[in-house]
């Protein structure tokens, strides 16, 4: 498939894009709030218009000239955007008018080189219409008006200008592209992983906790085979998280993952497992998805004589005994000791976890476990198991048909579930068992 053209939002903050974009995208992806400066990094959207495929980036509000380290970080982002945008729509408050920092931008736009579309947003009623002839003055063409929150007042016709030159694209192709969340407690180095897997400044990178809100997808070629990176809002305690923006990203970094194909939990090397490690895991774990445990930092731990990989393996099932399939790997995101491996673990807990077993192999294996260790009886009842099927991958699920579903304990399922991957492997993948009742005659 051919690469989809890139649409950048650009603009100041408190201008709408947010909105805007969850406006194009039919949904509330980006985070939503009145105080300057919410979005912070570019985030990415798939949209779709009269069978035109695009990608929309929403980019963190431009500052232009400011001191704040986060504002001008945020300013490199969206020029950033600019430099990888086909086109750029510029977004303004038309109830505010021309806004002084509006020329600045507008003169940072016009030395893109790229295709502008000039936008007034917040045209609410006709005659607030009258106010989209002021932005002439900033000399980028014919500003359009609308309204995103409403959707009206031409975002259609917008949307027919912008998509007018792009190709018509089918998108019933089967998608091979592997999601990868990036997930963890605050300050792991999760935004650094990003930035080294993909050689540029893609997220903003901050010693101030939290700095990452939205969770943000980069899309990259390894080996041949594409990813999507999520690189989410550290998770922290329930406690902890504040109500309104920080609860909203905290809830999108649990939803990338239910969205996401493998995880790959930052563990801070220099600090060990936290409860909080422990949680993410078991969400990760509930969720049915893929797993790599990245210890971060690992250049900071000095005497590797005394701390070694394999003391750390050992704390980890120790802390995390149910983690025990999951693939590990220590890295640094500062000297990229070891993160090309990423990848490819990657794509190996994929296969692993959309992997098949024929029916024939999978009832042998399930046979020689139960008569090998027979589940004992329960006040004079044994269980009995007819016949096993694969349900489903990712995870793999697998359904065992037996005389009584009461009788089929956990740590017998635990004991099925290690035969299956001793067999098998499903390494980096959990594994789902159900009991089905079925009557001997049948």
């Amino acid at each position: 498939m051919n690469r989809k053209p890139i649409v950048a939002i650009v603009g100041r903050p408190n201008v709408g894009k947010s909105t805007f974009v969850n406006r194009l995208a039919g949904a509330r992806h980006s985070i939503v709030d009145d105080m300057p400066g919410v979005t912070r990094d570019r985030i990415y959207f798939d949209v779709e218009w009269q069978h035109k495929h695009f990608t929309v980036i929403d980019t963190g509000g431009i500052i232009p000239g400011g001191e704040d380290e986060i504002m001008l970080s945020i300013l490199d982002q969206a020029k950033i955007a600019c430099e990888e945008a086909d086109k750029i729509i510029f977004l303004v408050d038309g109830k505010e008018g021309v806004n002084p920092v509006d020329s600045d931008i507008a003169n940072i736009l016009r030395q893109s080189n790229k295709p502008v579309i000039l936008v007034v947003n917040k045209i609410d009623n006709p005659q607030s219409f009258m106010m989209v002839n002021d932005f002439y003055g900033l000399a980028l063409g014919e500003p359009m008006g609308l309204s995103a929150l409403h959707g009206s007042g031409g975002v259609g016709d917008l949307l027919d200008v912008l998509t007018e030159d792009f190709e018509t694209t089918d998108e019933d192709e089967e998608d091979s592209t592997i999601k990868i969340a990036i997930v963890g407690r605050p300050n792991a180095g999760k935004s650094s992983i990003v930035n080294a897997l993909l050689n540029e400044n893609r997220v903003i990178v901050s010693d101030v906790s939290g700095t990452t809100r939205d969770s943000i997808d980069s899309r990259v070629n390894a080996g041949g085979q594409d990813f999507v990176i999520i690189d989410t809002a550290g998770i922290r305690k329930k406690a902890r998280v504040d109500y309104g923006v920080e609860k909203f990203a905290v809830d999108r970094a649990i939803r990338s993952i239910r969205d996401c194909d493998v995880a790959l939990l930052v563990i801070d090397a220099t600090e060990g497992i936290s409860d909080q490690d422990k949680k993410i895991s078991s969400i990760i774990t509930e969720a049915g998805k893929g797993l790599i445990i990245a210890i971060n930092k690992w250049d900071l731990i000095e005497d590797k004589k005394s701390n070694t990989m394999s003391q750390f393996d050992k704390a980890l099932a120790n802390e995390i005994p149910f983690l025990a399939y999951a693939s590990k790997i220590y890295i640094s995101a500062v000297t990229k000791q070891r993160l090309n491996k990423i990848f490819e673990q990657a794509r190996d807990v994929y296969e692993q976890a959309t992997k098949r077993v024929s029916t024939g192999l999978l009832n042998k294996v399930v046979k020689e476990a139960y008569m090998l260790n027979p589940p004992q009886s329960v006040k004079g009842k044994r269980l009995k198991v007819f016949y096993t099927t694969q349900f489903g991958v990712a995870p793999p699920h697998f359904v065992v048909f037996a005389n009584n579903s009461d009788l089929m304990k956990d740590h017998y399922k635990r004991y099925l579930e290690n035969k299956l991957r001793e067999a098998f492997g499903f390494f980096g993948t959990p594994i789902r068992i159900s009991v089905r009742e079925r009557s001997e005659k049948k």
